[in-house]
This record gives C-alpha cells, structure tokens and sequence, in this order.
C-alpha cells in the first residue's frame, strides 16, 4: 500500500520528515515525477510530493539573481529569464522528454538534485556550479539552510556541492538560489564534414585549445539526427556578438584548412534547435533500447568506442558531447545492460558510466551509478550517514544499500 504527502511549505515538510523519522518510514520524494526513471529502483511506500511548494520567491535581474521553492516548474524560471533576456547557462537537460515525460515537465529542485547541465558544462558548468544557496529538511528531521545570494570565497563546507547531484537522498530541497547570465547577442554553428570519427574529435579537442571562444562541442556519425550527414560531422558552437561570432568562424575555417574538411554554417534559430536536441539526446533518445551516459576525459571519447566495437555489442546509434568527453550510447535490451564490458572499458581509460534509461527489473539488478573506489564509497556512506542517517530519503536510488 502506498501513501502520499503533499506539503504546502517548508514546516509541512519538516514535520512530514520528522513523523517519518520517528516512524523510521522510507520516503520517495517527487516533483513532477519527471526524473522517477533516472537512477536505481526506490525502496519506498510513500511519497513526499512537493508540487505544493511552489513560486520564484526572489529574482533580481541586475544581481544575475533567481531563487525559487522546489515545486516551482522550471518551465516557469525559463520563460521568466526569457523576457530578461537571460538563461540558466548550464542549460539543463529536460530529462521528462528523455524519460518518456511531457516536454518541459520538471521541477527546479529536481534539476539541481540530478546536477543536470548539457552541451555547455564545458564552458559554463555544471548546475552545481550556479546554486548560490538553497534551504532543505535533511533526513534527521533538521531545517538546514546553506549559501546566499552571491559567489563570494567562504571557509568551511560547500554543502551545494553536496547536494547537487545528491538525487535526492541526503535532503529534501525546499528553496534553491542560482546564479543567471544574460543570453548571447546571437549564435550560429560551424559544422566540419567528410573526416573520419578520430580525425573529427581531434579537431574538437584542437579547437577548444584556440582563442576562439567556442562553446560547445559535438560528434555524430553518419546519417544520426538530427543532421543526417553521410559522413562524420563535428558541430562547434559559437555564441556572442554578430560581428565577433563570424570573425571566430571565419578564423576557425582557417585554422583547419589543411585538414580537408568540408565546412558549412548553420545560423542562429537552427543552431539554437541542433543544441537544444543534443542538450536533450536525440540522437540517442529515439532508440528502443538501453541507454548509458559514459565521462571520460575528452581524449579518450574516441578510444572508449574503439574499445567497445572489440567486443561487437549491439550498438544502436551514440554520439559526442563535451569534445569527445561525454559519450552517449544507445544499446539493444540485454539483461545486465552489458554493464561489465561497459565499465571494463571505462575503467581502463578513467572515467564512470552511468546507465540512464533502462526498464525498472534491469534498474534493479544493475548498479546504476558507476561503483566507487572502496575509499571514495566509504566517504560517500559517510555524507550519507550525516544527513540521513536511517536512510530514509530516496532508499536505493544511489546505492542498493543506502
């Protein structure tokens, strides 16, 4: 039988902690349940629903300034900066699209919870890196509120740094404040076709090396949405003032001149749609199958897939991210998810592989979350035993054990 709490502020859902703590009850929390499928299976019969806690409590334009309760849809905060003409830099994936979810469905605590960022943490960051400051109940039943408004360096603990990326198991977020940034003048994308898969990473990494600004940094192989190239293509993202943005990529042509490539230009509203897909995993997403998220460093992107196809696993269609630093990979159903030859090969080069999408019975069996070397677990444990030390928040999620 399960049961569900919905708070409508802060005090409920300390007492909602509370009564579960001295009940020694296991609670799931949940916003808009868009991100229910990203991590392992949950251990919980009642949810702490927190759609009630909702509402931008604070956003100041001139400061780069938003704060907002957990509940508040993120929709909300974009459309927001929109009319200001600024964005969440970090640009989260929408994982509620990726999980099978309406577009757009997710709460801005769920979005700091899974540290979501996309194609431009190369340049900007993660999530973590923008929460200013954010109020929570912890799993002992305690109000905690850490940070503020301004980046300013601090002695003593980055509890955001704990927290984001936590998914939910050391706190229930109550309000988070994150840093904004005024949206580029305009953007367009520099596409290079006709290399092979190496030839083109190597241009990605060579190009984040230069003076041209470039933002992001991508990889698909032939014929992949959503630019359905015959052969490889890399996409370099540039972003600025017109007149700067050209010059880079009048610059950028040069510079690769004598590699053969053939170049083209996509302009502001596509490149804006290419990113957003790769934000997104497009490429990927449509696949019928498992889905991994591989970080390694940027150099290694292509030797990880060349270790893979030694070992003829049923790929059904990836790409690059982060110049070759993130690699997404879409694999035919298989019962352990082929998770051992994957974080065989990861571990060989350095790095963590995380399985993103796969049915709830394979979630279950299979470590989700790449395990941890015995020290860095046991640390791990130890954070987890500080916050919540029943392990009553998210039981499972990150570890069958906690």
């Amino acid at each position: 039988m399960t049961s569900m709490l919905q708070p409508q502020d802060e005090q409920d859902v300390l007492s909602a902690v509370q009564d579960a703590v001295a009940s020694q009850t296991p609670l799931r929390v949940r916003g808009f349940d868009s991100k229910s499928g990203f991590g392992g299976v949950v251990n919980a019969n009642t949810t702490l629903l927190t759609q009630g806690l909702s509402g931008i409590t604070l956003y100041e334009p001139a400061e780069l300034v938003v704060s907002a309760r957990a509940g508040t849809p993120l929709r909300t905060i974009v459309d927001l900066l929109n009319q200001h003409g600024q964005e969440l830099a970090f640009e989260p994936m929408d994982h509620a699209l990726f999980l099978g979810g309406a577009p757009g469905d997710g709460s801005v605590a769920g979005m700091v919870a899974v540290n979501a960022s996309g194609p431009r943490r190369i340049k900007a960051g993660a999530a973590r890196d923008h929460l200013l400051g954010f109020r929570c109940v912890t799993g002992r039943g305690e109000v905690v509120k850490s940070g503020g408004r301004v980046m300013k360096n601090v002695t003593g603990y980055d509890l955001s740094k704990l927290v984001a990326g936590s998914y939910g198991t050391l706190c229930v977020l109550t309000e988070v404040t994150l840093k904004v940034l005024p949206k580029a003048e305009t953007e367009i994308t520099l596409l290079a076709s006709g290399l092979d898969e190496a030839a083109s990473l190597r241009m990605l990494r060579q190009a984040s090396g230069t003076p041209h600004e470039v933002s992001s940094f991508a990889v698909l192989p032939p014929h992949h949405a959503p630019l359905h190239f015959s052969t490889h293509v890399a996409a370099l993202r540039l972003e600025g003032p017109s007149v700067s943005v050209l010059k880079r990529r009048d610059d950028l042509v040069a510079f690769f001149k004598s590699t053969g490539a053939i170049f083209a230009t996509i302009s502001e509203d596509a490149s804006r749609a290419l990113w957003r897909s790769l934000r997104d995993a497009e490429p990927v997403r449509a696949a019928s199958g498992l889905i991994w998220r591989v970080s390694v460093a940027p150099s290694a992107g292509g030797e990880f897939m060349a270790a893979l196809r030694t070992h003829n696993l049923p790929i059904q269609a990836y790409f690059f991210d982060w110049a070759g630093g993130l690699v997404w990979l879409a694999l035919d159903t298989d019962r352990d998810a082929d998770a051992g030859t994957i974080r065989a090969c990861v571990d060989a080069l350095g790095g963590h592989a995380t399985l993103v999408r796969a049915p709830e019975d394979v979630r279950a069996r299979v470590p989700v979350f790449h395990p941890q070397p015995t020290g860095l677990a046991a640390l791990s444990a130890r954070v987890k035993d500080s916050f919540d030390p029943l392990h009553l928040l998210e039981r499972g999620r990150m570890r069958a054990d906690i």
